[in-house]
């Protein structure tokens, strides 16, 4: 499969969620508290949290760990 993310074009495997993809290109987090700048990206892994949040083909506030990607997704972490 082909997705986007942040404008890169990469090859996924089928089943696989935006957040392992973004954790196996090594980015680990993609936001920042409000209050402190510290950083977000995957944390509870099972979508509680919400700190894994992208934009997924235009759709904001998508959790990463539970978004599993399609052929021609487009992902934006900033």
């Amino acid at each position: 499969m082909r997705v986007t993310v942040d404008g890169v074009p990469l090859s996924v495997r089928s089943g696989q969620t935006a957040a392992a993809v973004l954790v196996a290109r090594g980015q680990v987090s993609w936001r920042t508290t409000r209050h402190g700048g510290r950083p977000r990206g995957v944390f509870c892994g099972i979508g509680v949290c919400f700190d894994c949040l992208v934009r997924v083909n235009g759709v904001p506030d998508v959790r990463a760990c539970r978004r599993v990607l399609v052929d021609g997704d487009e992902v934006v972490t900033s």
